[in-house]
């Protein structure tokens, strides 16, 4: 499976405006462009889709920015990947339905419906939550190595 970059990016993106959450903060697309080396204008277009998809919130003004509409414990990567990740979502196309419909049932019943179940419900167990405190976890273990 491949994650495009997108994907990758709205992941790490929204996972800064995550870790600003508690303190009610907006975030700007330029702070994260900064911080994560990220194109600013791709994170733009990026932002635009979690939008419209309704993950995030606007502010205009000079303490604008952005931030989740939701709690990082109610959003998951399923979330996020799927704003932006169409193909995600979209069922495996007919491979051989014409000429051999056995073997098309059974490749949908044993791999493709099981493989597109798995994925929607790892997907859907990890929170914003979750990468966020195995990234603190690795954080503070960067941290006591370079201590050492």
């Amino acid at each position: 499976m491949r994650i495009s970059v997108k994907g990758r990016y709205a992941l790490a993106a929204v996972t800064v405006i995550a870790q600003k959450a508690q303190s009610l903060e907006n975030v700007t697309v330029s702070r994260i462009s900064e911080e994560l080396g990220l194109s600013k204008i791709y994170l733009e277009q990026v932002f635009s889709q979690l939008k419209r998809e309704g993950l995030l919130l606007s502010v205009k003004g000079p303490r604008g920015g952005y931030r989740l509409t939701r709690s990082p414990s109610k959003i998951t990567a399923w979330d996020v990947l799927t704003a932006l990740e169409s193909g995600l979502t979209e069922k495996t196309e007919s491979t051989v339905e014409d000429s051999a419909p056995e073997i098309e049932t059974a490749l949908r019943v044993i791999v493709f419906d099981p493989l597109d179940d798995m994925l929607r419900a790892r997907l859907s167990e990890i929170t914003l939550r979750d990468i966020l405190d195995f990234s603190d976890e690795q954080k503070t273990q960067q941290s006591f190595m370079l201590n050492l």
